[in-house]
């Protein structure tokens, strides 16, 4: 696996993402399933957000200040999604509103991972050597140990 931190976090965008698609083909009557896959969605979020607001957008801000307002967004997406995610965490699977709460949830990371791979990635990419970004993926690799068993 490549330590450039970009295509750590995108591999963890492809997880999630295929997480969310497994969530929405689930039937009306597979509450059990529908469980299974909350409790998967909820650890990887937790673990990537860690990672991004830990290691990725703090050097990211250091380092190509241009990006300042896209990451202050992130920021507040990722509350957002920190507040769906709890509420889904205490919800039963068969209350009337868990999935469409999900289903906003999966909207809005989607949403904001299409923003950090179309727009401000590929910025990161120009504007960061490939040294800089594998030490940044070093630190994301090493931080997702102590963020799992956290």
């Amino acid at each position: 696996m490549s330590s450039d931190a970009i295509v750590i976090l995108r591999e963890d965008h492809k997880r999630i993402k295929a997480l969310f698609r497994r969530f929405a083909e689930t039937g009306p009557r597979a509450e059990t399933r529908r469980g299974e896959l909350t409790a998967q969605i909820l650890r990887e979020l937790t673990v990537h957000t860690h990672l991004e607001n830990e290691v990725m957008y703090p050097e990211v801000r250091r380092l190509v200040p241009d990006l300042e307002a896209d990451i202050l967004e992130s920021y507040e997406e990722h509350h957002v999604a920190d507040l769906l995610a709890a509420e889904l965490a205490n919800l039963p699977v068969s209350d009337e509103r868990f999935v469409a709460k999900m289903t906003v949830l999966a909207e809005n990371v989607t949403h904001h991972i299409a923003e950090e791979e179309d727009d401000w990635f590929p910025v990161v990419r120009e504007a960061l050597s490939r040294t800089q970004l594998q030490e940044i993926g070093q630190r994301t690799v090493d931080d997702r140990a102590t963020a799992i068993a956290g």
